[in-house]
This record gives C-alpha cells, sequence and structure tokens, in this order.
C-alpha cells in the first residue's frame, strides 16, 4: 500500500509517496510562485504529486489516497481551506479541485498538525499517546496529537500555539496580536533580535559569521558567534531560549503531553538550547514535583514530517 502526501508552502510544493512503513520512495518538488489564482497552484500540486509516483516506479493506479498539509484553516469533514492568508485562499474547495486532477480521494489538513501528526506516527512522537509539536520557523507552529487524533478545536482553528502571548503588550504579531510567543520565539523572532544586537554591538564577532552583511543573518548566526566567545550572541541565544522555555512551559501547563517535540532549523541546535530549557521548565512545570513528566525532544523528522503526516490523514479521517 503507498499513500501520497503533499506539504503546501508559500515557497514550495513538495509531495511524496510514502509506503507502510512511513518511507518516502519517491519526491516531487515545484515552485509555489505566489501570488496567483488558486487553480494554477493546485495545478501544480498535481503536476508534483505525478512527478513523485513515477520518482517512486509507480503509477497513480498504485497510490491509495493523497492527504495534503496546507497553511490555514481547515475544514476537514469537507477538505475546505477556509483561510490560508499567504496563499489567498479564501473557502477553497481543495479536496474537490485535487481529487478532479488526480482521480484519488484526497483528504486536507493544516500544515503544522501535518507535520505533528507525522512525528507522532513515525518520529519523535512514536508510541506515546499525549504529544505536542511545535515547530520553529518563519512563525511558531503547533499541532497536538491526543490518544491518535489530531486536536483542532470545535471550529477546526484550535492548535494555534504560537499566538498565545507570553509578553503582555509586547511585539506586535502578524495575526494583530501583541506579545505572542511567536513574535518572541520564532526564527524570524531571532533574526530580528540577532541585529538589532548587532547594531548595539558593532564589534561583535556576529558581523564576522554573517560576513559584515546584515541581509545574511540567520537563525543561527548569534549560536556561532556564541561558539566562538562573543558575549553579545551569548546574550541573544540565553534571552531567545529565555522566551522559547516561557511558551514551552505553557504549553506543557496546558496539556502535559507526554512529548513535546521542538521542530524547524533551530532545533537543530539540540542540546544547546534543550538543556536551558529543561532547566527553566523544571521550576515552572506545574507537575514538577511527579514522577511523570513531559519529555522535551528534538523533532525527528525534519521536512518529511508535513508529507509523512498528510500522505496517512487517511487513517484519522476514515
Amino acid at each position: 500500500m503507498y499513500k501520497l502526501g503533499i506539504d503546501l508552502g508559500g515557497t514550495n510544493i513538495a509531495c511524496g509517496v510514502v509506503d507502510s512503513n512511513f518511507k518516502i520512495i519517491g519526491e516531487g518538488k515545484v515552485k509555489t510562485n505566489m501570488p496567483r489564482p488558486a487553480e494554477d497552484i493546485v495545478d501544480d500540486m498535481a503536476k508534483a504529486a505525478l512527478m513523485a509516483v513515477e520518482n517512486a516506479g509507480l503509477t497513480i493506479n498504485d497510490i491509495d489516497s493523497v492527504g495534503v498539509g496546507t497553511p490555514g484553516t481547515v475544514e476537514y469533514s469537507t477538505g475546505v481551506v477556509v483561510y490560508a492568508n499567504n496563499l489567498d485562499f479564501y473557502d477553497l474547495p481543495l479536496a474537490d479541485m485535487l481529487e478532479k486532477r488526480l482521480n484519488k480521494k484526497v483528504y486536507v489538513e493544516n500544515d503544522a498538525n501535518a507535520a505533528a501528526y507525522g512525528e507522532y506516527i513515525a518520529g519523535a512522537g512514536k508510541g506515546v499517546e499525549k504529544f505536542v509539536a511545535i515547530t520553529l520557523g518563519t512563525g511558531v507552529g503547533g499541532g497536538i496529537i491526543t490518544d491518535g487524533k489530531i486536536y483542532s478545536g470545535s471550529n477546526c482553528a484550535g492548535a494555534e500555539l504560537g499566538h498565545t502571548v507570553i509578553q503582555m503588550n509586547g511585539e506586535a504579531c502578524t495575526c494583530g496580536r501583541n506579545g505572542c510567543f511567536e513574535a518572541y520565539a520564532s526564527a524570524t523572532a531571532l533574526v530580528r533580535q540577532t541585529k538589532q544586537a548587532m547594531t548595539r554591538f558593532p564589534k561583535s564577532k556576529m558581523w564576522e559569521v554573517c560576513g559584515n552583511d546584515l541581509t545574511a543573518v540567520n537563525g543561527i548566526t548569534a549560536f556561532d558567534a556564541m561558539r566562538q566567545g562573543d558575549a553579545a550572541a551569548k546574550s541573544v541565544v540565553d534571552t531567545y531560549i529565555g522566551y522559547l522555555s516561557v511558551g514551552i512551559s505553557n504549553m506543557i501547563n496546558i496539556f502535559q503531553p507526554d512529548v513535546i517535540c521542538i521542530g524547524g532549523g533551530i532545533s537543530h541546535e539540540g542540546e544547546t538550547i534543550l538543556k536551558p530549557i529543561r532547566a527553566v521548565v523544571d521550576g515552572e512545570d506545574y507537575a514538577r514535583n511527579m514522577a511523570k513528566r513531559t519529555k522535551i525532544v528534538v523533532a525527528e523528522l525534519g521536512n518529511d514530517a508535513g508529507i509523512i503526516g498528510a500522505a496517512y490523514l487517511s487513517d484519522i479521517k476514515d
């Protein structure tokens, strides 16, 4: 049995054929090329899907079902994307549109939820009952899995973990609130914090790390400079991890999952971020005196999580 997963992003449309062992055996990728009409995007989704099938040495007849992880709010019972601001989707019947192009049953879910489900069935959450995934990217994505089901709220708009407030009247967030977890702990926020520190400390090694080019700053610039003994960079990292720790402590106190995993490029820092996060959580977890505690780990599947989770949406949607 083979399933096909599509990870629809603002930059790329990534597809993969996934086997029964959760391994991707064929891939296809095209640019999303925004902005453009939804019809054109769906055409290219089908194109990338068929590319993945061909690269797997299969035909579309070998595919059992298709799943899509997309940004935005998704009405999972109908496969309608109610709203996805960065793709300019409004009440888009994505499942129906793709079914007509591929002649296969299509399941659609929010991309963060799909990635969380991928980690749950094949990665950091494998074998547990209660699982939370946080992804640190352009924003802070979140997914909650409980007893094998994706939690998405009464209106399919739940699990927006990045839009919980960690600083009252704080930094403006793209969602319209101030002080959101995302506004402080996303990779975008870390880049902003790094640039601000570099402006204040013109002799910081952070300048060397990015080739004296502010536009080249990324989520690991401060980490790399810190490893060279730069005090300003260490301050950036410590402050950022502090914000991240507050948000994660909140998630643990709300859900008390068996495992919470952290994904995104910054998660590649591993114990450099996990050790201080655990130290903060040890003091802020409401269940800190209990024998059973939430494990905090790094996501295991990387960019494959969204494809694998999307591919297996049929297991929980039927």
